[in-house]
């Protein structure tokens, strides 16, 4: 099983997929927000910086945001207690592989390819 990359050659990885321009957008109240630009300048951070290594730590498995996401889910009945019990033994084994809406990762890239031939300009 390949090592997940660090955080510092996270961008190079991805760009092999096109152009980084896609925009991830929601929505979240004033107070939050403010609250939020506060600890990420506390912390010499910025807002996409950030997002891109939660999204990073999310990809790569990370046991400390998998293990976050997992209370978050158990809190809120995200998911059933089998189901996540399920997930973390796949995790925990290294059977989990990247499955994508059922296909493999390399079925997604090959449609990557074939998404591309047909309409360059995307």
């Amino acid at each position: 099983m390949k090592a997940p990359p660090t955080l510092g050659c996270v961008m190079a990885e991805f760009d092999e997929y096109g152009v980084n321009n896609k925009k991830i957008i929601f929505y979240d109240n004033d107070q939050r927000h403010a609250s939020l630009k506060v600890r990420l300048q506390h912390d010499g951070l910025t807002q996409s910086s950030f997002f891109r290594m939660v999204i990073t730590g999310y990809l790569n498995k990370d046991p400390n945001l998998l293990a976050f996401i997992d209370r978050h889910k158990e809190e809120n009945k995200v998911q059933s207690a089998t189901q996540r019990k399920k997930v973390k033994k796949m995790i925990e084994a290294g059977q989990e592989t990247q499955v994508t809406h059922g296909l493999e990762e390399s079925e997604v890239e090959n449609i990557f390819d074939l998404i591309e031939q047909e309409h360059p300009e995307l």
